[in-house]
């Protein structure tokens, strides 16, 4: 556990106090539900915040022009450059007549060119693995990541690896943030165990038999967060936890036999360290997303009031139960993928986000999902040892991976009369 990515023992890139002026930061993907509370969480504490850049895909011009010009960034970055006019006249009536308007940079390297600008740090909140250039560019470029693009660690893990320095990444998912926050409870090699927890999803309890029938409206019904469709479903067959096992693999160096997965429907305990004395460590709060946020903003200083906390003298019953792995087979999926390596992480989550899609287009059954996800990690086969992972050997796994499920799904669905 040596090379830890993010160790929270390890505080390099702390130059200033809470009280030392604002720190620059860039944002990406500042329209998603991540940039969103981001900013939230910034308005609210412009003596330690200052936003710099802003990036995102483009399709929500209006509310990022908004973004732009409360927050007084220097520079806009959009995906779509069809979407630069639009942008330019959105922020044209925000900034009036005069006004200098903010650098635009447009085009599918716009993030990446946003992420290595000047500053302190840069949250990556963009969806999918096309954040993998933008963390690289960060990495490089020396600035500290709040890391909110699991995809981009998970697909690029080796990438990500041989350029992070210790303690560069600061997690963002509540779960990695648990453990990030827990493991300052021990030394490094007092670690025995992590424990990440789940809800469990609309489905928990459910046999596979059960799983079989049910309809996408289901799935996306999460009994604890307001996710989009993608991150809903995966939450419901448990992808989304499988891929942070693969997740908490890469930021700690911990093996995978020493990383469990324990469903908590509460969500209220985000994950928990075990010691080597038998200790265990839990980090707990209300389910919401601007803590774990604000403490990678923050980072190692605590922002005061950025989520509500717990009501200690109402009562309430936390619950745990073991992961039922013959209807959820993700996690053990994600484990054999993950001591794989190489590409086959990239393959197997661009061949679940089509499954995702052909499932809530009713292509594809529910079960079905992990069972065509695991047949295209099959066909894609070993790794070779000793092979140098580069950025385009992950496009081009994804590729062929997006086709492959894409294939395997119609051929079900023909199969099944849809």
């Amino acid at each position: 556990m040596t090379d830890a990515l993010a160790d929270p023992h390890y505080l390099p890139h702390v130059t200033e106090g809470p009280g030392d002026g604002p720190r620059d930061i860039v944002i990406l993907g500042s329209t998603g539900s991540v940039g969103t509370q981001a900013i939230d969480v910034v308005l609210r504490n412009p003596d330690r915040f200052r936003v710099v850049a802003l990036s995102a895909a483009g399709t929500r011009v209006e509310l990022l022009a908004e973004q732009a010009h409360r927050l007084g960034v220097r520079t806009v970055a959009v995906a779509d450059e069809a979407a630069v006019e639009p942008l330019r006249r959105a922020l044209a009536g925000r900034y009036g007549a005069g006004g200098t308007l903010p650098e635009i940079l447009a085009g599918p390297r716009a993030a990446t060119e946003a992420a290595a600008l000047e500053c302190h740090s840069v949250l990556n909140g963009i969806t999918g693995s096309i954040g993998l250039r933008p963390t690289l560019a960060a990495l490089e470029a020396g600035r500290v990541l709040i890391l909110a693009n699991k995809e981009s660690l998970i697909v690029g893990g080796p990438l990500v690896k041989a350029i992070a320095r210790p303690g560069q990444i600061v997690p963002v998912d509540s779960e990695h943030s648990a453990l990030f926050q827990a493991m300052r409870g021990g030394s490094r090699a007092e670690v025995r165990k992590l424990v990440v927890t789940a809800s469990g999803g609309p489905f928990r309890g459910r046999t596979r038999a059960e799983l079989a029938g049910v309809l996408p409206a289901d799935a996306l019904a999460h009994p604890t967060w307001d996710m989009g469709p993608v991150i809903t479903v995966n939450s419901a067959t448990l992808v989304n936890k499988g891929l942070e096992v693969i997740e908490a693999h890469l930021l700690y160096d911990v093996p995978f036999e020493r990383i469990e997965v324990v469903v908590h429907p509460q969500s209220y305990i985000h994950s928990m360290v075990e010691f080597a004395d038998g200790s265990t460590l839990a980090q707990a709060s209300p389910p919401d997303m601007r803590m774990p946020i604000a403490l990678g903003l923050g980072w190692p200083h605590r922002v005061p009031d950025a989520a509500p906390a717990f009501d200690w003298a109402k009562a309430s019953t936390w619950e745990f139960f073991p992961l039922d792995d013959d209807a959820f087979p993700a996690v053990a999926l994600a484990r054999h993928v993950g001591s794989l390596g190489g590409t086959a992480p990239a393959v197997f989550n661009a061949a679940n986000e089509e499954c995702v899609d052909a499932f809530l287009a009713g292509r594809l059954p529910f079960t079905g999902i992990v069972d065509t996800v695991a047949r295209v990690v099959e066909e894609h086969g070993t790794p070779a040892a000793g092979t140098r992972l580069t950025v385009e050997d992950v496009l081009q796994a994804e590729t062929w991976a997006r086709a492959r499920a894409r294939a395997l799904a119609q051929q079900a669905s023909e199969a099944a009369g849809v």
